[in-house]
């Protein structure tokens, strides 16, 4: 590609390099490389299924106390998805002409049908109810329903499909309206705290960040008196180097209007960078809108607290085997050992020629497979979500390790990768625990350790022009591909993302 002087200025101020930026446009061009899936993980077979519980709960409860805990929130998307359904009906309907009964019965919009009928179980309702019409309360149901919709929506009143996601009214209490941002408080406050302090970070966008700030100073302090735990809190925003360049259907640059070239978000992949300038032994990552109402915290908390004792558990293991191997040379015997545990506890294919390896060269490879940051992740048994999974793949070296898959990754029109997909018993609900740090208590570079063929391509519109954009490889996904990975099977009802509205009104989102 030709790149003028000002392009290579707009690469500079970007935070990207000509080498960074050539490199992108090569993956556009080669296209995505589909997973190799080898088998789905199942129970037994890459899926650890907990009999004892509270082996794990103590482990958690004992030696959190000497732990530096961290909850990593993404939390920077708009919440435009989640009201699709009702600026499409805003558009449809028109009360003036035909009644809801009408409208729903000719377009069967069940959707409609159940968010019409229950507007008093919704949280918006004491929010659109300030902002409507004097006389919303007794307009005709048909009305009524529209008036709310639009409100919600309009520009003008409550704007709420270009509001962040986690700032919406998402749980209706007796006293209170409660965000999304704030569930996530009280559930730091029950697993992501240590000796009465926890530790939050939320990735939100920079144009948000006012509103998370004025939202911060409103609940911080009544939520540290309620949960007696002080709360120190972060923000982080997507880092304009992560952004990547997009050209057009024909390979060739795509220009905005004034000649500039167009660089995009780069998908949660992204994110790799923020969690990597963290300092924590251990963190834990869920998504800003799978929050339960808080009659159901404990429940959470508990599956969490499970999760990071399994992680303490496997990490101690792994430090104590490499603190004996940084000492010296060990035994063939301590080594056999060694491999087992990579093999039972981390899921880890040795090397095929691992046995003909001389007593050094095994030493070291082993030291280089423990040696690295470790993810315990939930999975929940496969309900019909869409989304990734847990399976077995191999990577273009031949080597073949446990991954989260998304659906995109593989090649559905192979009939031998479509049947394992569909073999999957388990799907991922981003529910991860993660050790960031080695053996001698430094960071890792987290950054060392993704797989850059994962990335995403996937085609978008700008300006009514086909354009191809470079994701980066998803941050459970492939840039976590080089981790040692637990999967832990966790019971379904840790899973309640709000995609739509209507998912406000299910049991987990509905307070007693």
């Amino acid at each position: 590609m030709n790149f003028s002087d000002k392009d290579l200025q707009q690469i500079i101020n970007n935070g990207l390099t000509l080498e960074k930026v050539n490199a992108q446009i090569e993956l556009i061009k080669t296209g995505m490389a589909f997973s190799n899936l080898k088998k789905a993980a199942t129970i037994g077979d890459g899926i650890l299924k907990i009999e004892n519980e509270k082996t794990y709960l103590d482990i958690f409860n004992t030696k959190s106390k000497t732990k530096n805990l961290l909850k990593f929130v993404p939390a920077s998307g708009a919440a435009s998805r989640m009201f699709k359904f009702l600026f499409e009906f805003v558009k449809d309907f028109n009360p003036e002409n035909e009644s809801l009964e009408a409208f729903i019965s000719r377009t069967d919009n069940k959707m409609i049908a159940k968010f019409s009928s229950h507007l008093e179980d919704l949280p918006f309702l004491r929010d659109v109810s300030a902002n409507a019409s004097s006389n919303f309360k007794n307009l005709s149901d048909d009305r009524k329903c529209f008036v709310f919709v639009k409100t919600m929506l309009d520009e003008d009143k409550l704007n709420y499909g270009f509001f962040p996601k986690g700032l919406l009214p998402f749980h209706k209490y007796e006293n209170n309206i409660a965000t999304a941002f704030e569930e996530h408080f009280y559930e730091g406050a029950l697993y992501a705290s240590s000796n009465g302090e926890a530790n939050l970070h939320f990735t939100i966008s920079e144009a948000h960040e006012e509103k998370f700030n004025t939202i911060l100073e409103e609940i911080k302090e009544p939520i540290e008196t309620k949960t007696n735990s002080k709360f120190n809190v972060s923000f982080s925003f997507q880092k304009s180097s992560t952004e990547t360049i997009a050209i057009k259907a024909d390979d060739t640059l795509y220009r905005e209007n004034d000649g500039s070239l167009l660089f995009r978000p780069s998908g949660h992949g992204a994110l790799l960078e923020n969690l990597n300038d963290l300092d924590s032994d251990i963190v834990f990552i869920k998504n800003i809108d799978n929050v339960v109402v808080q009659e159901q915290h404990d429940a959470i908390s508990n599956s969490k607290k499970i999760l990071a004792g399994v992680l303490i558990a496997v990490q101690e293991q792994a430090f104590n085997y490499l603190n004996l191997m940084e000492s010296g040379a060990i035994t063939e015997a301590v080594m056999l050992e060694i491999a087992s545990f990579l093999a039972q506890k981390l899921n880890v294919v040795l090397t095929e020629d691992f046995d003909d390896l001389s007593a050094s060269d095994k030493q070291a490879y082993l030291k280089s497979q423990l040696d690295k940051p470790i993810r315990v992740c939930g999975m929940v048994k496969n309900e019909g979500e869409p989304g990734g999974g847990p399976f077995w793949v191999e990577d273009q070296n031949g080597t073949v390790s446990l991954q989260i898959v998304e659906s995109a990754q593989i090649n559905t029109n192979n009939k031998v990768q479509s049947d394992i997909l569909s073999n999957a018993t388990h799907f991922n609900p981003v529910d991860l625990v993660c050790g960031i740090k080695n053996f001698k208590g430094q960071k890792f570079n987290l950054l060392d350790f993704v797989d850059h063929n994962t990335s995403f391509i996937t085609m978008k519109s700008k300006n009514g022009i086909d354009i191809k954009a470079l994701e980066l490889p998803g941050l459970w996904n492939g840039s976590m591909a080089f981790w040692n990975t637990i999967f832990v099977e966790v019971p379904l009802t840790t899973f309640n993302p709000v995609k739509t509205a209507i998912d406000l009104l299910k049991p987990a989102h509905q307070a007693s």
